[in-house]
C-alpha cells in the first residue's frame, strides 16, 4: 500500500501539541529512560514500540473505564484504547526525533495506529497489543500489524499519514465521560 503524507513538511511529523504532547516532562523522562539501554534510533523504537504495546494496558482489554487521550495522560495513567496507545507511542518517537504519523485503518470503528520514518521510507506500526490474536510487533521488514483489514469485508486501510491525530478521533475521545461511552461513539470511518 502506498501510504500518503498529508503534508509533504516532514518537520510536521516531529511536531508537539496538545495530544502528542513528547515536550511533557513525563513523556520526556520516559523517552530518556527508554533510550538509556540502547544503541541508535531503530533499538529506540523498538523499546518505545514494546513499552507502549506491552505496559500500558488497552482498556478494552482490561475493563478500565477511563478514557486517555493525551499522550502524557496515556503514559501516567498506564491504560487507553488503540488511539491513545498511538498517540503516546507517538510522542515517545517524536521526543527522540523519530518522524511519527498517526494512520488509521477501518474496521467495525475505526483503529489507530502509527507509522515512523526510517531511511527514507514510512513503516506502520500498531502499538495496540494485548488481546488474543491481535499479534502487533515491531517490524521495519514487513508489517506487524494487530489486525488485517478485509476489503471483501468493508474493512480498509486508510493511505493518509497524519501529522496530528484525525479530528474525529480527538473528539470522540474529548467528549467521553467513559469507556462505555466511548465505544458507543468511535468514528466508523474517517
Amino acid at each position: 500500500m502506498q501510504l500518503i503524507q498529508s503534508t509533504p513538511d516532514l518537520s510536521a511529523y516531529l511536531a508537539a501539541d496538545e495530544v502528542v504532547d513528547h515536550h511533557h516532562p513525563l513523556v520526556r523522562e520516559t523517552a530518556a529512560r527508554l533510550a538509556e539501554n540502547v544503541d541508535d534510533s531503530y533499538d529506540y523504537a523498538r523499546a518505545a514500540f514494546e513499552f507502549v504495546r506491552d505496559a500500558i494496558p488497552h482498556s478494552a482489554d482490561t475493563g478500565d473505564p477511563r478514557v486517555t487521550w493525551r499522550a502524557s495522560d496515556v503514559i501516567a495513567q498506564r491504560t487507553g484504547i488503540c488511539y491513545a496507545k498511538a498517540h503516546a507511542l507517538a510522542a515517545l518517537l517524536r521526543a527522540e526525533d523519530i518522524p511519527t504519523a498517526l494512520c488509521y485503518q477501518k474496521f467495525e470503528a475505526v483503529h489507530g495506529l502509527v507509522a515512523v520514518r526510517f531511511k527514507g521510507a514510512w513503516h506502520r506500526l500498531d502499538p495496540r497489543g494485548g488481546k488474543p490474536g491481535a499479534g502487533a510487533r515491531f517490524s521495519l521488514t514487513g508489517e506487524g500489524l494487530a489486525f488485517t483489514t478485509d476489503p471483501d469485508s468493508g474493512e480498509l486501510d486508510y493511505p493518509t499519514l497524519y501529522a496530528e491525530p484525525h479530528p474525529l478521533v480527538v473528539r470522540a475521545l474529548k467528549a467521553a465521560p467513559d469507556r462505555a461511552h466511548l465505544s458507543r461513539t468511535l468514528p466508523t470511518a474517517l
